[in-house]
């Protein structure tokens, strides 16, 4: 293994259940790449906690710190992993960026496109990047069926369904910061089905209009728990969007059909590429060339291991990781869409959300009272 001084210095900030259950088993897939030098939370314990987990993963024994600010200028890191309540990320992303680091923040990077293009305002100063933690566009899988589509060799993609139908009890909403808008950004839109959205535009490439509609049928918060929506593409395909989490029958899907064949992941919270099939049309009759289509790489599943490969391949060539800047903005943009197309009852175009619109500020446009019919 290299030694400390040549890998990527990796802190953490909170130490809750994504960062040990998800980023830390990332990190410790990456050892030969990666120092983890510190770690931040408010909560002692949890932090004390953590500490020992990562230094039974072989990390060491790391130092701690309550404060982001103490952190960055004791430790300087290159890399920062903030899995935080989505709304302190703008404000510690932007910290992180000013003192140098990187930064991989778990979703939503942001909670409006005005906090968004913050964070970009940072990366230009600083030179520094930051990725919005999107697991589900990474993988075998993934990168085979986008490969698939761009080069055209499915066919022109015509028709499309994204599909994230969860379910969450009322304990779940007892986390202060779920379904609020000021702390969460909105119901399941912005918590849940953003994955599956932000993979369906990582293969489908921009959107160009948004009809949508939400409801908050269920759960008392403030934000709603379904929305649904019509998308254009730029490239001429149509899709629908649900995102739910009042479904007992859990499911994450999505379907492209092309001119010459369908491809379709199902899954729940993570894919390999037996979770994606490809059906030729009827009357295709090329074998070899349908064989290729089921026949990806080694299976590298979805993971936050495999963004962060990704990402870290990012930072020894010393440009900008996929995840961020633009490419992230669009799924952010997506979103504030999709609800202003909800809230208005018409449709939105990509585009025409701009400083001064009120779901630039926010994704409730500045109507926190909103109460959609049942």
């Amino acid at each position: 293994m290299p030694p400390p001084s040549s890998r990527v210095r990796v802190a953490v900030v909170g130490t809750g259940g994504i960062v040990s259950g998800s980023h830390l088993p990332a990190l410790a897939a990456h050892a030969d790449r990666v120092a983890l030098t510190a770690a931040v939370d408010i909560a002692p314990e949890r932090l004390e906690a953590f500490r020992g987990a990562a230094a039974a993963a072989g990390f060491g024994d790391m130092r701690g710190f309550g404060d982001l600010g103490a952190m960055l200028e004791a430790e300087r890191p290159d890399l920062v992993l903030i899995g935080t309540p989505p709304s302190l990320h703008r404000e510690q992303t932007v910290a992180a960026l000013r003192a140098g680091a990187w930064v991989l923040c778990e979703k939503p990077l942001t909670l409006s496109l005005a906090e968004f293009d913050a964070i970009a305002a940072a990366e230009e100063s600083s030179g520094a990047f930051a990725s919005v933690v999107f697991q589900h566009r990474y993988g075998s899988g993934a990168a085979h069926a986008r490969e698939l589509i761009g080069s055209g060799e499915l066919g022109v993609p015509l028709v499309a369904h994204c599909q994230t139908t969860w379910y969450r009890d009322a304990a779940y909403y007892e986390v202060p910061w779920r379904g609020r808008w000021a702390s969460e950004g909105g119901g399941p839109t912005m918590g849940h089905g953003i994955h599956q959205y932000d993979l369906l535009l990582h293969l489908l490439g921009d959107w160009s209009e948004i009809r949508a509609m939400a409801a908050r049928l269920v759960h008392e918060v403030e934000s709603e728990d379904v929305s649904t929506a019509l998308v254009r593409f730029a490239g001429g395909a149509v899709a629908t969007v649900v995102n739910s989490v009042l479904s007992p029958d859990e499911v994450s899907r999505i379907r492209v059909d092309c001119a010459d064949a369908t491809v379709e992941l199902t899954h729940l919270y993570g894919h390999g590429n037996d979770d994606w099939v490809y059906t030729p049309r009827r009357g295709l009759a090329d074998e070899e060339r349908a064989t290729r289509w089921r026949t990806p790489a080694a299976d590298l599943p979805s993971s936050h291991a495999a963004q962060l490969g990704v990402l870290l391949d990012a930072w020894e060539r010393g440009g900008r990781p996929p995840g961020s800047g633009a490419d992230a903005r669009r799924t952010v943009e997506f979103a504030a869409a999709l609800y202003k197309s909800a809230f208005t009852g018409r449709p939105v175009f990509a585009g025409e959300i701009v400083p001064g619109d009120p779901f630039y500020e926010a994704m409730h446009g500045n109507h926190p009272d909103w109460s959609p019919a049942r």
